[in-house]
Formats: C-alpha cells, structure tokens, sequence
C-alpha cells in the first residue's frame, strides 16, 4: 500500500503555484524597477517614527470622514462603500501615486442592531486581493453573530494601482514599505472611526498573509485593547521575500543592477542581505505588545510553502498570552478552505473583549 504525505502535498501544491504564478513569463517580478531611490530612505525612516517614545503620543490618528453609498440592504443587513482621502501626512503622501491618494471602503453590517452592541472587525488586503468580495465572503456569516465587517482597499491595489504597475507587482521596495505604512494609517483611523463616530462597542482587525502582518502592526499601535487576528501571516516581509515561495518573484538582478549605479559590483547574496536589512523594518516582534494579548489569535497553516513554521513561533513568542492554532495545510489551500477556522478566530478573539460602556 502506497501512503501520502497530506502535508508535503500541501508543501508541493505552494510551490507549483508559486512556480506558475511567479516564474512563468505571465507576470512580470517584484521590484522590476529597483529600490527606490529617496523614496526608500524616507519610508526607512518613517517606519522608525511608528515607534513613540512616550506610549500614545502616535494616537488618536486623523479622524476620517468616509463618504457613503448604499450597494444593498436585506432585511437584516446593509452594505455600504465609502472613500476617503487617505489621512497620510504630506511627506507620505507625496510619495504614494497619484491612484492611491483616495481609499476605498466597504462596510457590511446588521440592520438594526444597534452599533454599541454590535462588534466590527477591519479586515485587510492580502498579497493579491484587490477586491472587496473575497474579504466580504469571509464576514458575511459573522452577521448573524453581530458582527460587522469592514474591508480596505489597499493602496497600490485595485483602483488604487498606479498606471504602470501589472497586477500585484511592486515595481520597487520602496512601494512596499509605502503600502504597508499607509495601511497601517488608514486602518488606525478607521478603527477611531469605528470607535469615536460610529459607536461600535467592540473592535478587531485582521488579515490574511500581508495583510496579517499589517493587522498585527495595527492592533500592536491600538492604545486599547481590540481583537488582533493575523492569518497564514509571518512575522515580518523578510521571510516572504527572502525564504518563501517569492523569493523566485523577486527581481534579484534588478535589484543589483539598481545598487551597482552607486555602489561597487554586489553579488547576488550582498544584495539579499540589503533586502533582508530593509525587511527588517517590518518585523512584527519589535512592535510593543497588544494591550490585551489574550485578544491576539495566530491562525498558521502546518505545511506552508510562503510561511515557514518558525516565523509563526517567533510571533507568538514575541507577543506572551496569545494564542497559535493550527490548521493542515499549505498556503493556497487553507486560504481556499479553512475560512471557518479563520471565523471561529474572529469570534473568540471579539469573546475576549470586554464590550464598550454603551452611551445613556
């Protein structure tokens, strides 16, 4: 009798995808253009500024004014698309495209439950998701749980992608680090939106994949406790770019060649070393701790292709009091099956919150 390895064909399965996805000529690689010149040194030090020296002084962000429209009402829910103008200060927002100055939102909630009983989770873009549905499908049963969902377009991503860039592809580091510290403002002001205008008594925000890692980055900032819910996410880019499956999406020569114009000739490991001292930027285990880590739950796939099992362990090292849960499978098929072990994260990580003082 033959026996499978279940897990090793997940394994396999993220590597036949990544190799047909990434390093077939249908799409062009990551970074084609380089790192970005000036744009990379400001995002390096911007990123550093996250970091408050006295707790707090980062909050409350800009409140945001999202300008609504009905898509559909049910019986029992609503759902709403909104813009806003993204709340970047100037010298960010110089440096995103033109494209992405607006946001998009869309807003799914129960009809008539009132907001200070209702909870709302912020759910964000995952590497390839430019559009509202796949995220939507994932919160549209959790209505019946009084749980609202919200979902951002993220910049560089669906109507938000600039002219010149295919599909996902970054056309430099620098766009990276831009779509990640723009996120990271534009769901904190959401999340005061939620809070301040909208009244919700009880907050989360999640991700899968990238957009994990910019939820943990989200809820690690939040000056009060809210559900934190990264799944299938590493701890930082570094692992993606540098040790998973998109290693072979990066444009490597590209990349040198860029680094050669003012430095002397790299090989191709100094240049990964350069890409991993950058990436570092993003690591989730130098973030402070949540306010309440019980609220923070991983949700890791056992045979990833794109997320080595040790990145996972270093987050919840990193982050005391919350919790790992595993399911079997690689990246592509948990992200296609395991949808309920991604909802059941969301209720119990909401379970956890104390509900808000309703208003008298």
């Amino acid at each position: 009798m033959v026996t499978v390895n279940i897990g090793m064909l997940h394994y396999v399965l993220d590597h036949v995808y990544g190799a047909f996805v990434h390093r077939t000529k249908l799409s062009p690689p990551f970074f084609s253009r380089g790192w970005g010149g000036t744009k990379l040194e400001l995002l390096e030090k911007m990123i550093k500024q996250l970091f408050p020296d006295v707790e707090g002084q980062n909050w409350p962000p800009t409140l945001v004014q999202p300008v609504w429209k009905t898509v559909w009402e049910s019986q029992t829910a609503t759902l709403r698309e909104g813009f806003f103008t993204t709340p970047c200060h100037d010298q960010l927002l110089s440096a995103l495209p033109p494209e992405s100055h607006i946001a998009r939102v869309a807003f799914l909630a129960p009809k008539y439950t009132p907001p200070h009983k209702t909870a709302c989770v912020v759910h964000l873009a995952g590497t390839g998701d430019h559009t509202f549905e796949r995220r939507l499908r994932l919160g549209g049963p959790l209505l019946k749980e009084n749980i609202a969902t919200m979902v951002l377009e993220s910049p560089f991503y669906g109507k938000r992608r600039p002219l010149l860039q295919r599909g996902s592809k970054l056309l430099c580091v620098s766009d990276l680090l831009l779509l990640g510290r723009a996120t990271i403002e534009e769901a904190r002001s959401l999340l005061h939106w939620l809070d301040c205008e909208a009244g919700f008594g009880k907050m989360g925000i999640c991700g899968l994949s990238m957009g994990g890692v910019h939820a943990a980055m989200v809820g690690s900032l939040h000056p009060t406790p809210i559900a934190t819910l990264p799944f299938l996410s590493p701890h930082s880019a570094v692992v993606a770019f540098c040790e998973g499956v998109l290693k072979h999406a990066t444009a490597w020569e590209a990349l040198r060649d860029d680094l050669s114009v003012h430095e002397a000739s790299m090989t191709l490991e100094e240049v990964k070393e350069r890409m991993r001292n950058v990436l570092s930027l993003t690591d989730v285990t130098r973030f402070p701790i949540p306010k309440d880590p019980s609220a923070v739950i991983f949700v890791a796939a056992t045979d990833d292709g794109y997320i080595p099992r040790h990145s996972v362990l270093e987050l919840e090292k990193a982050w005391p009091g919350s919790e790992v849960r595993w399911v079997r499978g690689g990246h592509v098929s948990s992200f296609l099956l395991h949808n309920g072990a991604f909802r059941r994260a969301i209720v119990d990580g909401l379970n956890r919150l104390q509900w808000k003082e309703s208003p008298l």
